[in-house]
């Protein structure tokens, strides 16, 4: 049995930042990941793949980036490589290939079995993050046998396909990227379209994130939401980080010769069926598109920046084609491949402890988990604030984290361990075996 302060699991961008915020603390600790540092966006993550955020959105706890393309966005391979060198600047104790196969709770904190191993630790932090499965729907199943199925971690460029139509479903960051990437491959592609958020990829001359920052909203904290299940669920929006950041919404897939269909809502005897309120779902998302925009130039009119900044402007309304296919044949022949860009979930089977709802999701306040003192969860969206989704926001989340995580330690420690009135020994205790 080895016996340490704390375990953080999973060395991607959010388990780095905690290790990093626990050494601030002198929090003894260690990290284990299945793979290797950012092993997800080295494995499971298509080579085309590049950040919806821009470079100099790219930050972490004593992190910021010093790059010569701040408004560039890194390509999946370039950011397994800032996190491998974040995890040396840190001096993160990374003990990769180790497996997690079990976190239970024992006397004094918890039990966590990795390859052969027991480790013991009076705190444990899942920072294994949203994206550990693809998920897919039930209506999978019932597609003919003939069409060959895809995700997005099992994909990887248009060449690994048949030859054939393609369906890609959904339409977030992920499916809009995959639509039009396969139809430049000369294939004819269809994209099924649910709820999304449209977004510009920039306005007034500044990226969209810019904006999301400047006024405010992505440091809208989890407490303050309206609806913070819908919006911890929210798909994330049409934005791809294509080296001359075009916009890549409806709108630009259409004109370059992608069809649009509604939601997939079924398949029955080999037919899918679409929806028929394409066009409601898109003026839904086009209206809070321009919301969101009349915020942005409200702000900037209040901070006096319009005179530095080119004059605000809409973007033409998303146009849906009458005659969008309600039902497609998938034993035609037309249809040889099926797509799904539906979405993650994280996984967290290995986790003995009954923290999660029905769904499998774990119930935490702010990343503390409820019903479970000394566990947190990191790298989930709106986790703390709406920053949370992407990767900057484990900076802030960490923090907080790693506080509330360092004042739990203390109040185990016994007024005999005290080091004088009014305070205490640090929690941090080196491992040893036993």
């Amino acid at each position: 049995m080895m016996h340490t302060t704390a375990v953080v699991i999973g060395a991607g961008h959010a388990g780095l930042a905690m290790s990093r915020r626990l050494t601030e603390r002198s929090i003894d600790h260690v990290v284990l990941e299945r793979g290797e540092v950012a092993n997800s966006w080295r494995t499971q993550r298509w080579p085309s793949l590049r950040l919806l955020t821009p470079n100099w959105l790219t930050r972490l706890p004593g992190y910021d980036y010093a790059g010569d393309d701040p408004d560039g966005y890194l390509p999946a391979a370039g950011l397994a490589d800032v996190l491998a060198r974040y995890a040396r600047f840190a001096g993160a104790p990374v003990r990769t290939a180790t497996t997690v196969h079990t976190v239970r709770t024992a006397p004094g904190g918890f039990e966590i079995q990795a390859n052969d191993d027991m480790l013991h630790a009076r705190a444990v932090v899942l920072a294994t993050g949203a994206c550990a499965l693809p998920s897919i729907p039930a209506i999978a199943g019932a597609l003919p046998r003939s069409i060959t199925t895809l995700t997005p971690v099992t994909y990887r460029d248009p060449g690994q396909l048949p030859e054939g139509g393609v369906l890609v479903v959904g339409a977030s960051a992920t499916g809009v990227q995959l639509a039009g990437e396969i139809h430049r491959s000369g294939r004819p592609v269809t994209l099924a379209v649910g709820e999304h958020v449209r977004l510009p990829r920039r306005y007034r001359g500044r990226d969209i994130f810019w904006w999301l920052e400047a006024t405010g909203l992505l440091a809208e904290r989890y407490d303050q939401v309206d609806d913070l299940t819908r919006a911890r669920h929210l798909p994330s929006p049409q934005l791809t980080g294509t080296p001359h950041a075009a916009t890549t919404d409806l709108n630009a897939l259409t004109a370059q010769g992608v069809r649009i269909a509604g939601r997939l809502g079924r398949v029955i005897n080999g037919v899918a069926q679409f929806s028929g309120s394409l066009a409601n779902t898109c003026s839904l998302a086009d209206l809070k598109m321009n919301r969101f925009l009349a915020r942005a130039d409200e702000w900037a009119t209040a901070s006096g920046l319009d005179g530095e900044l080119p004059p605000p402007h809409r973007f033409a309304p998303t146009r849906v084609d009458p005659r969008s296919p309600l039902e497609l044949d998938l034993a035609s022949g037309e249809i040889t491949t099926v797509l799904w860009a539906t979405g993650f979930r994280p996984d967290h089977s290995w986790l003995d402890i009954p923290v999660r709802d029905r769904t499998g999701r774990i119930r935490h306040d702010g990343g503390v988990v409820t019903g479970a003192p000394g566990l947190y969860v990191l790298g989930l969206p709106v986790l703390r604030t709406r920053a949370s989704t992407y990767i900057h926001g484990a900076a802030n989340d960490s923090g907080a984290l790693a506080g509330h995580l360092y004042s739990f330690l203390s109040s185990l420690l016994s007024p005999a361990r005290r080091t004088g009135p009014g305070t205490t020994a640090s929690p941090a205790a080196r491992p040893r075996p036993q």
